[in-house]
């Protein structure tokens, strides 16, 4: 392995782009009541292509923090001032997403708003992983990240199959009798849940236990990625096969312990993980190893801006949407009105839905294009 080669991982930020703006279609269809299949979430148990795309991401986080902070782990002087930053920094991903789940509201009617706003979220659950990943990582071996993992799951899985819900009386893993959506409802209240199932969250208290042990899977494999005493073709080899047999682990547990994303079953996180391992395996071989990387600038390009793009991409559709527009069908938004206009004629239904989304995400490129000529780089 050439020891001048940089930490920075082109494979990395492709992969981390490519799941953004895989997060950026699935949340922005022309029509919720028009889409395929694959970019729907599964109704309950199973696992579309859709539900890769938060795992991937927490995944993502995990490896990052292998390479953010692999220096620094070893010298316990700086542990406290990296400890701090990254306190910092996941309190404003969990910030940012509270916003989201206020705005616009907050605005027009701030009393009700923060009455009513879902504290669980996408960047609530980031900003908590991330916190916890970063102590793990920074305070514990590679051997005790691994027990962490097995503790996690393992622990998680008897919390959900085997301890009674209170005013159910059996443990069980229906939305909203299982002990991780009682959990919330109780330390939460229904008024602070997801608003489409208000009895239950999918991201909830409980289930970021095994979210920790997704993010904890990426370090490991951050820090093997990392290892100066193994060459490139040793790497792969090694993350194809342990990609493989996590796959295989969730598979099987599967069978008594379902693979389900709304409760991040442990299953969940051994098959997506191993998805995730042998997915970045592959951008490894052939971006960083074999050097294919012409084809990498636009996902690289959202990679480097990855949480920028995801939060302007839930604050802007519904800013445009306040600006109403007098039609013969009564005022509409504006963005609404662009979707109706320019691609609902033109399309079948489906078809309309899912070209708006995909125009959605060629809009952010161009602008995540203008930030990466610039070298414009908001971190959070």
């Amino acid at each position: 392995m050439n020891p001048s080669k940089p930490a920075r991982l082109l494979s990395l930020d492709f992969f981390r782009g490519l799941t953004v703006a895989a997060m950026i279609l699935v949340n922005n269809p022309g029509s919720w009541s028009h889409i395929y299949a694959p970019l729907a979430h599964a109704e309950w148990n199973g696992c579309t292509p859709t539900d890769l795309v938060f795992p991937f991401f927490l995944f993502i986080v995990g490896v990052s923090i292998a390479y953010a902070m692999g220096t620094k782990k070893l010298n316990p002087a700086e542990h406290k001032s990296v400890l701090i930053k990254a306190i910092k920094r996941g309190l404003t991903l969990f910030g940012l997403g509270l916003f989201l789940s206020l705005y616009p509201k907050i605005f027009t009617e701030p009393l009700t708003a923060i009455q009513n706003v879902r504290i669980p979220g996408v960047l609530q659950r980031i900003g908590v992983v991330f916190i916890i990943c970063s102590f793990i990582f920074i305070k514990q071996s590679e051997k005790q990240i691994f027990r962490w993992i097995i503790i996690l799951l393992v622990g998680y899985w008897a919390l959900m199959t085997f301890v009674p819900v209170p005013g159910v009386g059996y443990p069980n893993l229906e939305k909203e009798t299982n002990l991780g959506a009682w959990l919330d409802r109780t330390i939460l209240t229904e008024a602070h849940l997801w608003k489409s199932a208000k009895t239950w969250d999918p991201e909830g208290i409980l289930s970021t236990i095994p979210a920790v042990a997704t993010g904890l899977f990426g370090i490991l494999v951050g820090v093997f990625l990392k290892r100066k005493d193994k060459d490139e073709a040793y790497k792969i080899a090694w993350l194809f096969s342990i990609g493989t047999i996590a796959i295989m682990a969730g598979l099987a547990w599967d069978l008594i312990f379902p693979i389900n994303k709304s409760l991040w079953t442990s299953s969940y996180v051994l098959y997506t993980g191993g998805l995730a391992t042998t997915g970045l395996a592959l951008c490894y071989w052939i971006i960083d190893v074999e050097k294919y990387n012409r084809f990498t600038k636009p996902f690289v390009v959202y990679g480097v801006n990855a949480i920028t793009v995801f939060f302007v991409s839930g604050i802007l559709p519904r800013t445009l949407n306040l600006i109403k527009i007098n039609t013969p069908d009564g005022e509409v938004g504006s963005l609404t009105l662009f979707y109706k206009t320019f691609f609902v004629p033109y399309f079948s239904p489906i078809n309309a839905s899912l070209a708006y989304a995909i125009a959605f995400i060629l809009f952010f490129y161009f602008i995540l294009l203008w930030m990466y000529k610039k070298n414009i780089i908001i971190k959070v």
